[in-house]
């Protein structure tokens, strides 16, 4: 036999590729395929290898026993013309009466349920991967990239998403898909650096704690005695406060947030924490808001509010303390305490922001929606009880 010269860098022709199959078919070693074609054994060992993941993709995935088989869909689809109920369907066929409901429900109704679309249809349905959402939609992700932005949460984006858009359901997403979105590489249609948009800055999730501050003052009245109006949260001017405290403990914040509307003051403390300080800095600012919106006040028994009587004196508010180690009674502030701490991380000078920087942060926190206000905005809903108290 006479040997042809051996092709090097040079693809093999289709008819090349049936001899050789043709040649291993009959019998022959790779070594005489290869000599009477001219190639290496190499490249008969490549083509083989292609052919085997060529066969391995064209392999149809096996269907799991809980999905519906396009003879029971044929089924499905007979008894439906004769009447049958979605329950003696199910009876028939082995399967759950809701597996029948859904499967009818997602491919048309009684009427126009055909077996053989359902099948196309869910063949389509499960392709992978699939594109998510925001990245299918251009104009929605947009949107959620905005509001992250303005350090709105995911949960704060979807419900405010539904009362702006009431009519346009592609303007719809789960708080779950953003964060998803954020935190997972696939599925990453929003840009990786909104995750610092965040309330925690960080790139995954994780638990957090906060810790309690605990003094002894004289003369306190407990939240016992508070008036009941002030726990229903009906009556508004009723306030809760606290103080952020920065690096190191020498410098802090004071923050007041009013119960029913859950609309924020902050207070910078230039001068210190100490309690004369703390209570002509909020003495300044609680003397500027209506009458009607001074009512009552609940502090921690943090030994800042010694003052407290001369606070009530001054402002004609009363002030209640809670029990040690009871922040939630106080819930309203150190949640909002928490959100702050996205803006004034522990680790920083807090007497370094002024006061304008203050008052810029609150209006930020006052215009995101809440979900405990049926997703209003704080500043609406103070806004219409100071008006109307």
């Amino acid at each position: 036999m006479k040997r042809r010269e051996v092709k090097r860098g040079i693809r093999l022709t289709g008819a090349e590729h049936e001899e050789i199959l043709c040649r291993l078919g009959a019998g022959e070693s790779y070594e005489r395929a290869a000599a009477a074609i001219g190639c290496s054994t190499k490249s008969i060992q490549r083509l083989l290898a292609r052919g085997r993941k060529a066969k391995r993709r064209r392999r149809p995935r096996p269907r799991s026993p809980h999905r519906l088989s396009c003879a029971e869909r044929e089924e499905i689809s007979r008894r439906l013309v004769a009447g049958d109920s979605f329950r003696q369907i199910a009876s028939h066929l082995g399967r759950a009466p809701s597996t029948i409901s859904r499967e009818v429900a997602a491919n048309g109704s009684r009427t126009t349920y055909r077996a053989w679309s359902a099948e196309q249809s869910t063949a389509r349905r499960n392709l992978r991967p699939r594109a998510g959402k925001l990245t299918a939609h251009p104009r929605l992700r947009k949107e959620v990239e905005r509001r992250l932005e303005q350090r709105w949460s995911p949960q704060q984006i979807v419900a405010r998403l539904v009362l702006d858009y009431p009519e346009d359901l592609s303007m719809r997403i789960s708080h779950e898909t953003i964060y998803q979105s954020l935190f997972i590489q696939a599925r990453g249609a929003l840009r990786k650096e909104l995750t610092t948009c965040l309330r925690t800055g960080r790139a995954r999730r994780r638990p957090h704690r906060r810790t309690e501050r605990q003094g002894q003052l004289p003369d306190m009245v407990m939240i016992s005695d508070r008036p009941p109006e002030a726990e229903d949260r009906a009556v508004p001017g009723h306030w809760e406060g606290d103080l952020i405290i920065g690096k190191g403990g020498k410098s802090a914040i004071a923050t007041l947030v009013e119960r029913t509307s859950r609309y924020l003051l902050l207070v910078r403390l230039p001068d210190g924490r100490r309690a004369e300080q703390v209570r002509c800095a909020l003495t300044r600012e609680v003397i500027q808001l209506p009458p009607q919106l001074r009512k009552t006040l609940t502090w921690d028994q943090g030994k800042e509010m010694a003052g407290h009587a001369q606070f009530t004196v001054a402002t004609n508010v009363s002030v209640f303390f809670c029990d040690p180690h009871a922040p939630w009674q106080r819930g309203s502030n150190e949640n909002t305490n928490g959100l702050l701490r996205q803006y004034f991380p522990k680790s920083t000078d807090l007497s370094r922001h002024t006061q304008t920087e203050l008052n810029a942060v609150a209006r930020e926190l006052n215009a995101r929606p809440r979900q405990t206000l049926q997703w209003m905005k704080p500043c609406e809903i103070f806004n219409a009880v100071a008006s109307t108290a």
